[in-house]
């Protein structure tokens, strides 16, 4: 066992901060190894209950859970910040040259384990994660991933048609090897497997109708994909599936909604679409950064809540700007005073940490797992300096309660202010 004295802050099960400014975390190993947290409050009241054991105090440091990312590209690590009219012309140019170059095994390796240092940097301990169409990303990603202990998810990108060569993958084959990288890697200690076609334009009817399958002979991996970032995009589906009710239908026709399903953006979709993700347990990743940049719209949190929408925070790196959790709450929050209602919203600082920990955790079925440091879950945890930089400093020492801590730290935080990165 081991306990760490600082500030603390953990969510319940609902989503409500709750935050101790002298707190004690304590954690334990199990069968496996993992580290869970045994106990967890105020410190007079867990020292008391746990009498002997050695403590690590970081005095005026808050620990929080890791920060959990529901959408990022690691091939796309390199073209981050590279201009385009929009989506579709931004892949045509940058992005794929840029995962073409993942044919070459150590062009992956060396890429994945770039990604994992700069993702810990900022503090994120999981994310779900797009490799490229060649099986050797998938081996790059989760062997780094493997060597750090860390939970996290991805997999292999199928795309069978309009897709240059290169990166285009023959049906069958790109089945067969979602299958076999499926069975090297899913459950792997704390690793998960996402059966990944990228989006229905670029997936043949028979790839799309083969992901079904696999998605239902597997039932505990995730399915992980885009779906209305843009109207071009959208315009492209209805052509290529006239048939479909919606963008959202055409994955719902393949067998591709259920629990564990991620969709990428969802910015442009109607209430019978949202009704229907509700009902079949697939969740939204809210990319704002991306949207942003690239011009694509605005996620309404409002309506999505009024749904009951399963969603949490992406980066969506390389489309978004930024691997920081600091920086994509911060843009969310902009999302919200910009949104579809008059007015605009603001988000409550502690909703938009929740929706880069608890909540995406959930939004994963990942609940209980990581992303809140309630009793069992993993012990993956951050440790913050709220004195990182002069200013920060300055702002955090004038909060007058959690909510202007949390938001300082949001509006003024970077990497400077993730002094150190525990794992499970």
């Amino acid at each position: 066992m081991q306990a760490y004295r600082s500030q603390l802050l953990r969510f319940n099960p609902s989503g409500q901060a709750l935050h101790e400014s002298d707190g004690m975390l304590v954690v334990c190993g199990d069968e496996s190894g993992i580290q869970r947290v045994l106990d967890a409050g105020p410190y007079r009241d867990v020292a008391r209950r746990h009498p002997r054991i050695p403590i690590t105090h970081w005095p005026d440091r808050i620990v929080a859970p890791g920060f959990v990312d529901m959408h990022v590209h690691y091939p796309q690590t390199d073209i981050i910040g590279s201009p385009a009219d929009g989506l579709l012309p931004w892949l045509e140019n940058h992005t794929f040259p840029a995962e073409a170059r993942f044919a070459d095994p150590g062009h992956a390796a060396e890429v994945a384990a770039f990604f994992f240092d700069e993702l810990l940097r900022q503090g994120v301990t999981t994310a779900l994660t797009f490799c490229t169409t060649h099986p050797a990303s998938v081996d790059a990603y989760f062997q780094r991933a493997e060597r750090y202990g860390l939970r996290m998810l991805g997999g292999k990108v199928l795309q069978d048609r309009n897709t240059p060569e290169g990166l285009r993958d023959d049906t069958g084959q790109s089945l067969a090897d979602s299958e076999a990288l499926l069975q090297r890697w899913h459950n792997k200690g704390r690793l998960g497997y996402a059966l990944t076609p990228r989006f229905a334009p670029t997936s043949s009817e028979a790839q799309l109708r083969g992901v079904g399958e696999l998605a239902a002979r597997y039932p505990d991996a995730w399915v992980h994909s885009h779906l209305s970032e843009n109207h071009d995009e959208i315009a492209w589906v209805a052509r290529l599936f006239p048939d479909a009710r919606s963008y959202l239908d055409v994955y719902r026709r393949f067998g591709l909604l259920r629990e564990r399903a991620v969709y990428a953006h969802c910015i442009h979709v109607d209430d019978a679409d949202r009704r229907l993700m509700q009902e079949t347990g697939a969740a939204a990743a809210v990319c704002p950064t991306s949207n942003l940049f690239l011009g694509s719209g605005f996620f309404d949190h409002l309506v999505a809540d009024a749904h009951g929408l399963l969603y949490g925070l992406g980066s969506d790196v390389g489309g978004g700007t930024s691997f920081s959790p600091f920086r994509t709450m911060l843009a969310a929050y902009y999302v919200g005073r910009e949104s579809h209602t008059k007015d605009g919203i603001s988000l409550k600082p502690s909703k938009l940490w929740w929706q880069h920990t608890g909540g995406a955790a959930r939004a994963l079925g990942l609940e209980g797992v990581i992303g809140t440091l309630q009793k069992d879950s993993e012990a993956d945890f951050v440790v913050l300096n709220p004195q990182a930089t002069p200013l920060l400093a300055r702002k955090t020492a004038r909060a007058q309660d959690l909510e202007e801590l949390l938001f300082a730290l949001i509006v003024l935080g970077d990497d400077r202010l993730v002094e150190r990165v525990v794992i499970a």
